[in-house]
């Protein structure tokens, strides 16, 4: 069987789906082909004892009007179908320490982010505001992400070799304040070491310009995308996952997915790892040090997570995140942890099923881990479309870590355990699995500001019509996958042409 479009998009993750609207929008047909039961990628939900968890999207920054994701959403035409709770004005997250019972807050709108934080550090209110100055400034110096257009900016190589935690440093001896502004860098898996400062900055400063989250669930979002994708004619299959795909003459000819069925494209996105494209495509169509570059790329480190089911009443909605950490002067180095100090931080967020809900139903937690801890299942997979049990020995370790990580949640929540009705959890494998990263990658690839270009990957490949895209390319999250995507169909459309489609929709939307 064969089917042809104009159009195939491998993977149905965020970047592929906004691709696959722009395109269709643009009188492309369009076609996705998703390898799991469900679409969606890191925007995938899952439900347990009748109650819904996220896999990755715990909240949302640049949603309210006239911001960037808004403005986004609104050219694609999901934002009004969206339901979505405004988290704390005045503390959207709160930086915790085992050695201190204080909470620190980070507020929503520049304003109230600096005199919140200058309530807890009254002579630090100079190094608060030059803070937020640079992180406007960071994140100005990106034209796509405030909708503008103007030269690109990897021409400025400094922005790309400042490093968050030296930045951070530099503008106050106070190690608390220090840890305080540093303290959600588990949304980017900081490194002291490595870590850029605009990496920081593109994922904080959408949070603080607002901040939400999606009642029911991220999942929403997917079901919207697709539902505006086939009012424009394009057409999504899950259960397609792609085994290779067929190149000829320098030009992608068709991709074949496991069934045996083959789907013909003028233009080919993969929304999948470039590491595992690359695979599929057969290395020897690429340059051999492109090929060994993107091969050589370090993966973000990965995650345990634990999905609290809540009994019924017991445990008070909290409409805002916990970052904790065990120590306040060693944030940037949670992953270099040891079995013995296991968990070093962890993230805590809430999910809502209803705009005024006194109690939560559900919980879930993060913490980092790496990949080494589940090598000895490496060769096992296990998804819902495909079911393989990795045996007893996994089934413990899971246990033994959920135990642990448990403890470290009642140093904060002393009660937690009597409002727990079931607790499941995920590692490395299931993020590998699911969400299609190698090793179960939390972010794609590591940025680092020693070596800038070495993640850098065009969404141009050297294949005609091969077009990349997702969270390995540029950035992670919500915001930076949207962006992603419009920047790979800029590829094919024409940066400016696409801007002015952006802005024009969204002038539309003022008038109405």
């Amino acid at each position: 069987m064969k089917e042809k479009y104009d159009v195939v998009i491998i993977g149905s993750g965020l970047g592929g789906l906004v691709s696959a609207i722009i395109l269709a929008k643009e009188g492309y047909s369009v076609c996705v082909l998703e390898k799991n039961n469900q679409f969606g990628g890191n925007l995938q939900t899952f439900s347990r004892d009748k109650t819904i968890f996220d896999t990755g999207v715990h909240y949302i920054g640049g949603l309210s009007e006239g911001q960037n994701l808004y403005k986004f959403f609104t050219y694609l035409g999901i934002y009004d179908d969206l339901r979505l709770k405004k988290l704390d004005e005045n503390g959207f997250d709160r930086i915790t320490f085992d050695d201190d019972k204080k909470e620190y807050r980070h507020a929503q709108g520049y304003e109230n982010f600096i005199e919140k934080l200058v309530i807890d550090f009254p002579k630090e209110e100079k190094a608060i505001r030059s803070y937020c100055e640079k992180l406007r400034e960071t994140c100005n110096s990106f034209p796509l992400y405030r909708l503008g257009s103007g030269k690109p900016y990897y021409d400025n190589t400094s922005l790309f070799e400042l490093k968050a935690k030296d930045y951070i440093d530099s503008i106050t001896e106070n190690q608390k304040l220090r840890a305080v502004l540093g303290g959600s860098n588990l949304l980017y898996a900081g490194d002291g070491h490595r870590t850029p400062f605009y990496v920081h900055a593109l994922s904080v400063n959408s949070y603080i310009e607002s901040a939400y989250r999606c009642v029911n669930g991220g999942s929403q979002i997917t079901k919207t995308l697709l539902k505006r994708l086939r009012e424009n004619g394009g057409k999504a299959y899950k259960r397609h996952e792609v085994t290779s795909i067929d190149i000829e003459n320098n030009k992608v000819k068709s991709v074949r997915t496991e069934s045996g069925k083959s789907f013909e494209g003028a233009i080919f996105i993969s929304n999948i790892d470039p590491k595992i494209t690359l695979q599929l495509a057969g290395v020897e169509h690429f340059r051999k040090s492109y090929t060994a570059r993107v091969q050589q790329i370090e993966n973000t480190i990965s995650a345990f997570s634990l999905y609290l089911v809540l009994k019924p009443d017991s445990f008070k909605y909290l409409n805002y995140n916990y970052y904790h950490f065990k120590d306040s002067n060693n944030i940037w180095d949670a992953q270099n942890y040891s079995q013995e100090s296991w968990p070093e931080n962890y993230m805590v967020s809430m999910g809502i099923k209803k705009y005024n809900e006194r109690f939560g139903d559900t919980l879930t937690a993060i913490t980092y881990m790496r990949f080494d801890e589940v090598l000895h299942w490496a060769n096992t997979h296990n998804t819902a479309a495909k079911k393989n049990d990795r045996g007893q020995t996994y089934e413990e370790f899971k246990a033994e870590k959920t135990e642990i990580f448990l403890r470290e949640l009642e140093k904060k929540f002393p009660k937690i355990r009597d409002c727990i009705k079931a607790v499941y959890s995920s590692t490395p494998l299931s993020y590998r699995d699911y969400i299609g990263s190698e090793d179960g990658a939390m972010y794609g690839y590591v940025k680092d500001a020693d070596n800038p270009l070495k993640s850098n990957i065009s969404p141009r490949t050297k294949i005609e019509n091969l077009y990349l895209t997702g969270q390995s390319l540029n950035m992670h999250g919500i915001l930076g996958v949207t962006i992603g995507g419009v920047l790979t169909c800029s590829e094919i459309l024409g940066s400016e042409y696409l801007l002015d489609k952006i802005l024009e929709a969204n002038k539309k939307e003022t008038v109405q």
